[in-house]
């Protein structure tokens, strides 16, 4: 009998909606015997342990992994993965035997700077978007640039800026304007120390999710998310408003294209380069014409097409990371639910700029038929409060996406808090 039996204490990192979603999952094993989430949320609290520690206090971290006798380490967000939490534990003689899932430091860099991310593509061939990068030495270079693109004219920082560190401009003068503003005065502080300039590229947006040990792979449900914060797409960008699960347009065709032309460049790109990397590559395409473009990676799930993509993952998820850890993904199958998943989220009103919080959450034990997954919430004093901008994502099945978002629609209608605000077209595009 196969050693794989044995149950684990699993130690999630991260505070959001995905967060809850993988517990959700995870809570499912029978693999798990007992399960932490650092620092969790209202969601979380119902299934898990929460351990009130920030996810970049790896000292805490590792205290709360001797603790509990963790046995694996699921991290949810980037910070602690660009800061090298992968890499502590394989370092520290105490920590070593620990399953970690998210890539190590240097990988990270795939999201941790964008002009890394476009030399990666480039020398592996993946197709992407032609784009030079810029510092405050080479401004007047960077002007230059602008004048031989066509508008729009897409600036992104170079480092982490939680969501929000890529501006897309219309007019010439005012792109001028921005980059010196990113570039000179900091706009969007270190991240911004180095900027890339990009040419726009025309098409409907979709994220492709792939699990890997560093040496297999397996392709996860595509999403498609609704990052604007207002109707048809309009106003400012957010860290996301809504996702479907498939996406209708991706055909069979088309993620061959995905597979053949990214998918498999980008996990042979990692072995050659020698980044390694156990967990999820997240890959932000633009569908130009017929072809899949590369706008961006994140080396972990997307938050909110985590709460589309894996409730439709049949499969046991704590069996998928024990077999990444022992770099044995080949030997699992990912059964799929056929079930179109949809979810929109329910945020605080002024999100995504100054919003207020403390707001009592009620209704949702009036919730039927629909999973909602707590993100920016948290317990006080007996009540569920919201604690950030994305407060819920409401996650329904259904045959088709259409029956699925109309499940979450009415499931909304029976959480309330004061300002809540929410997307009323999510999936309008399809």
């Amino acid at each position: 009998m196969r050693k794989q039996r044995i149950s684990m204490n699993i130690l999630i990192l991260g505070s959001g909606g995905r967060e809850h979603t993988f517990a959700w999952k995870i809570a499912q094993s029978p693999l798990c015997k007992s399960l932490f989430v650092a620092p969790g949320n209202s969601g979380t609290s119902e299934l898990a342990t929460n351990i009130n520690i920030k996810v970049t206090d790896f000292e805490a971290i590792k205290e709360t992994v001797m603790n509990h006798k963790i046995d694996m380490v699921v991290v949810g967000p980037e910070d602690p993965l660009v800061n090298g939490v992968h890499d502590f534990f394989l370092n520290d003689e105490a920590l070593k035997h620990v399953a970690v899932i998210g890539p190590q430091k240097a990988a990270a860099e795939l999201e941790g700077s964008k002009e890394f991310a476009k030399e990666f593509m480039s020398r592996h061939h993946i197709p992407t978007a032609a784009y030079q990068s810029f510092n405050a030495s080479n401004l007047e270079e960077g002007y230059a640039f602008l004048e031989t693109l066509q508008p729009p004219y897409v600036l992104k920082a170079d480092g982490l800026a939680a969501g929000k560190g890529v501006l897309i401009l219309d007019d010439l003068e005012e792109a001028k304007a921005e980059l010196k503003q990113m570039l000179v005065d900091a706009k969007f502080g270190n991240a911004s120390s180095k900027v890339v300039i990009e040419e726009f590229l025309d098409g409907i947006e979709l994220s492709c999710f792939v699990i890997t040990d560093g040496k297999h792979y397996k392709i996860l449900p595509t999403a498609k998310d609704y990052k604007r914060i207002g109707e048809g797409d309009t106003g400012l960008n957010t860290g996301g408003m809504g996702a479907v699960s498939p996406v209708p347009f991706a055909t069979e065709d088309f993620l061959n294209k995905i597979e053949e032309r990214i998918v498999k460049p980008t996990i042979n790109g990692l072995q050659k380069d020698k980044l390694p990397y156990k967990g999820f590559v997240f890959i932000g395409l633009i569908k130009v014409g017929d072809d899949p473009k590369v706008i961006e990676y994140n080396v972990r799930m997307g938050d909110p097409e985590t709460e589309v993509v894996l409730p439709r993952l049949k499969t046991d998820l704590v069996t998928v990371f024990k077999a990444i850890a022992e770099q044995r993904l080949d030997e699992v199958d990912l059964e799929i639910d056929k079930r179109a998943a949809t979810t929109v989220m329910m945020v605080s009103g002024g999100y995504p700029e100054a919003y207020e919080k403390g707001k009592e959450i009620t209704g949702l034990n009036q919730v039927e038929g629909s999973i909602p997954f707590h993100a920016g919430s948290t317990l006080k004093d007996g009540k569920i409060i919201t604690s950030g901008g994305r407060v819920m994502a409401m996650t329904s099945y259904g045959n088709t996406y259409e029956e699925a978002i109309k499940k979450s629609y009415q499931n909304i209608q029976k959480v309330c808090f004061d300002k809540m605000y929410y997307r009323k077209d999510i999936g309008f595009d399809l």
